[in-house]
């Protein structure tokens, strides 16, 4: 336990301008980081081929590593020191003023704490007196002794030392706290930083947060918030707070909608980076023994134990955990090739089916946004396509607007039908996927800087053009245009309802995409009141259910040179094309059906 004299002399701003030094570590690596990723691969994709690329590539993988866990970790010794230095000055204070108290009081404060005092004792004639120093009142003693006493120094020497007890001891929580969490911020020696390393860098995020809750606390971050309530809690913080926070909850400041995407991207990187880490570190780890004897006592004699068959249970969900985030990490090691610009991950959970949202350039900037919405089956295992469709989209539009700046983004933020047959035919998952759609949307255009600083348009593929569909009949979409592809159905039965209006509505389906007919089976059109045609020809006439691709439902229907029902961003094909002309504002280029 600290002595009264140690909390005194303290000097708090000490451990603050450490934090400081720790806290420029920390910015600098994480900048340095971001030139790695973004500087150094796309230099290896111009300079290096085959095999030497690969070599590159994975030194330069490591060194990325290394600036992660140098970012976070020096990041986590500065929220520490301020974090102490912040909670040790209230005890402090508590402690100066009870020492003033005393001093003014004529009181001496012992070495020990305790507190002596000049009492009263007795009268040598009428108009004099002398004094006597009553017994010294211990450290703490017990509350109320001199209450109600005829010498009443007592009762404020013991109210003294009770208050330099509570700050002694208040002081010595705090220390602990601290201290046992700044035991664990220390690096293995050499300088390569291994999976392990990762994982014990969250294990040291865990435990800070346990002692610094007091001083960042992960409730004062916003909870159901719009993202304008977002973006002004981030912006109503200092820098060295915004850093703080994001060091120590980087999961909560990366799902904020409505803040910088580079905030979002660095938070989201360092959970991904340490989740990546556990994976490899989980699937290392040695099988139980394989075999027990048979407890029934009978033939075979031996069987497979149950820790071993939850073992391979294990291993299989880690497997493709680790799938998925292989695939995201493809796509961070892919910037600069073809020119493709650096990624951004807006969002990332590897649990249950997973989520991931990751942006081709920096969306805050670009004159023209995409968001493309996966449908069912999607899955972060199988992330590899939904990702390559909108690399593909970039390449694409940069044919179309050349010299102006696009970012295209997969937003797998819901959760996904996994089954065609007995999931893509509810409408619940939409119900529950389209008020997320609408806060990332949102979310969007507030760190944008407003609805017209970018052209925005999302894409639905299949059953998540449902899930727009759904955005657009709950609330105010905040996009420019709308593309339905291979569209089961948007829950309403004209383009004329959707928010952006009918003009900005657009539609591909494949003459051999079967999802816009079973749409209608499921019921996941929208009713209204026509006929119906096909290619001008009517065929029924009523109170008809429609789809994006139908003629009476009033869309721009595209052309199509594609086949089946995920063929729709192949490069080179029309279909893309007109997609990625739409994307752009090309609207007079696009090719449509007579």
């Amino acid at each position: 336990m600290p002595t009264w004299q140690q909390l005194r002399d303290v000097k708090l701003d000490e451990y603050t301008d450490a934090a400081d030094g720790w806290g420029k570590v920390s910015s600098r690596a994480n900048s340095d980081k971001d030139r790695v990723d973004n500087g150094m691969f796309a230099k290896i994709h111009h300079s290096q081929k085959g095999e030497a690329a690969t070599r590159a590539g994975g030194d330069v993988q490591q060194l990325s590593r290394n600036y992660q866990y140098l970012h976070t970790e020096c990041g986590l010794i500065r929220t520490a020191l301020n974090g102490l230095a912040t909670e040790l000055a209230a005890p402090q204070r508590k402690l100066k003023q009870a020492l003033e108290d005393a001093e003014n009081l004529k009181f001496t404060v012992k070495p020990d704490g305790s507190v002596e005092y000049p009492t009263d004792s007795f009268v040598l004639s009428p108009g004099s007196h002398t004094a006597e120093h009553g017994a010294p009142v211990p450290l703490a003693p017990g509350k109320g002794e001199g209450v109600g006493s005829a010498d009443a120094n007592k009762g404020k020497a013991e109210d003294i030392a009770q208050r330099i007890g509570d700050a002694v001891r208040e002081a010595d929580e705090i220390d602990g706290r601290y201290a046992a969490a700044l035991r664990r911020l220390k690096a293995d020696p050499g300088l390569e930083v291994s999976a392990e390393d990762l994982v014990d860098a969250a294990a040291d995020t865990k435990a800070l947060q346990q002692a610094a809750g007091k001083y960042a606390d992960d409730d004062r971050i916003p909870q159901g918030k719009s993202a304008k309530e977002n973006a002004d809690w981030w912006n109503g913080l200092s820098q060295e707070q915004r850093d703080e926070y994001a060091t120590l909850y980087p999961a909560s400041v990366g799902a904020l909608d409505g803040l910088p995407s580079a905030v979002r991207d660095d938070a989201n990187r360092m959970v991904f980076a340490e989740n990546r880490a556990q994976i490899q570190t989980d699937l290392n780890k040695p099988a139980p023994n394989q075999y027990i004897p048979n407890p029934n006592g009978s033939y075979p004699a031996a069987v497979l134990s149950p820790e071993y068959k939850q073992w391979q249970k294990e291993q299989e969900r880690l497997k493709e955990q680790l799938k998925g985030s292989d695939s995201i990490q493809a796509r961070f090691d892919a910037t600069g090739e073809g020119g493709l610009p650096e990624a951004y991950l807006l969002g990332y959970d590897k649990e249950g089916i997973g989520r991931a949202i990751i942006a081709n350039g920096n969306p805050d900037t670009a004159d023209h946004t995409a968001v493309y919405v996966p449908g069912t089956t999607t899955n972060l295992k199988d992330f590899d396509e939904d990702i390559s469709r909108m690399t593909d989209m970039w390449r694409e539009t940069q044919k179309w607007a050349p010299g102006e700046s696009v970012s295209t983004i997969t937003w797998f933020g819901y959760e996904a039908p996994q089954s065609v047959v007995t999931d893509a035919t509810q409408k619940d998952y939409a119900y529950d996927g389209s008020p997320k759609l609408l806060r990332f949307m949102d979310g969007l255009e507030t760190a944008q800087g407003g609805p017209d600083n970018s052209h925005t348009t999302i894409i639905g593929h299949s059953y998540g053009s449902t899930v727009v569909g759904d955005a657009s009949n709950k609330g105010d979409l905040a996009a420019d245009d709308i593309v339905a592809v291979g569209s089961p159905g948007m829950l309403t039965g004209r383009a004329e309802d959707l928010d952006v209006g009918a003009d900005h509505v657009w539609s591909e389906a494949a003459t051999s995409d079967v999802v816009p007919a079973g749409g209608k089976v499921a019921g996941l059109g929208g009713y209204t009141w026509g006929v119906e045609t096909w290619n001008g020809v009517p065929f029924n006439a009523g109170y008809v259910q429609t789809v994006p691709s139908d003629e009476l439902f009033g869309a721009h229907r595209m052309d199509v040179d594609t086949s089946g029902h995920t063929s729709y961003w192949e490069r080179d094909s029309e279909s893309l094309s007109n997609q990625a002309k739409v994307v752009v504002g090309e609207y007079d280029k696009v090719n449509e059906d007579d």
